[in-house]
């Protein structure tokens, strides 16, 4: 099974050729915006603190930018997903050992793994195991960016039920009885609102090409 095959929101490969030029700030910013949500959310995760997490989203962009102009994307290979996974991986590793401990539930590399530029480095991207927790993470991240671009622009009684009942996960019933309205209005917003989030997933993929 190729790497891409379960990658439901692959990231294009023409917005990383557009990341190669170091002065084209809004391709940058519509990068960060769309990723780092994800990558402090990883740090979290990890056991950092959350100041740890902030400057691991820096800590991972800063070798990005570094290492893109000689970057070589090949989605044959593997998904820009499992490189910026691993990116990650590295720099959570590093912090963690400048404090000196290791956390267990953390997937990380070996203790004694010299890779510093693991996009550059790695042999064989497609060696590169599939992470489940990392996939949910990243089409949740997504998700939610999208949901951020339809505040202000979307009915906002229908994104406040569309977000309590299907985000948060609370039943029909729970969401009349807290937002005060009927079931109708839930299964109404449900549908509207979903129907422009996936809408708005898609126009974010088109904008990260």
């Amino acid at each position: 099974m190729g790497a891409q095959t379960e990658d439901r929101y692959p990231t294009r490969p023409s917005l990383l050729e557009r990341l190669k030029n170091p002065e084209d700030q809004a391709s940058w910013e519509a990068f960060y915006a769309a990723y780092r949500r994800l990558i402090h959310g990883a740090g979290l995760q990890a056991g950092l603190s959350e100041e740890e997490a902030k400057d691991l989203v820096q800590d991972t962009f800063l070798v990005l930018a570094r290492q893109m102009p000689e970057f070589q994307y090949d989605p044959a290979k593997c998904s820009f997903k499992s490189w910026l996974r691993l990116v990650v991986r590295c720099r959570i590793r590093d912090r963690l050992r400048k404090r000196g401990r290791r956390v267990a539930t953390v997937d990380l590399p070996p203790a004694d793994d010299t890779v510093t530029e693991p996009m550059l480095n790695i042999a064989d991207p497609a060696s590169l195991e599939p992470d489940p927790r990392w996939d949910e993470e990243w089409e949740k991240n997504l998700i939610q960016v999208a949901i951020d671009r339809l505040r202000g622009t979307v009915n906002a009684p229908q994104l406040q039920i569309h977000l309590y009942h299907v985000v948060q996960g609370h039943s029909v019933g729970e969401t009349c009885k807290a937002l005060g309205v009927n079931a109708a209005r839930v299964y109404l917003a449900k549908h509207r609102v979903g129907r422009l989030i996936r809408r708005e997933v898609a126009r974010l993929q088109e904008e990260l090409i």
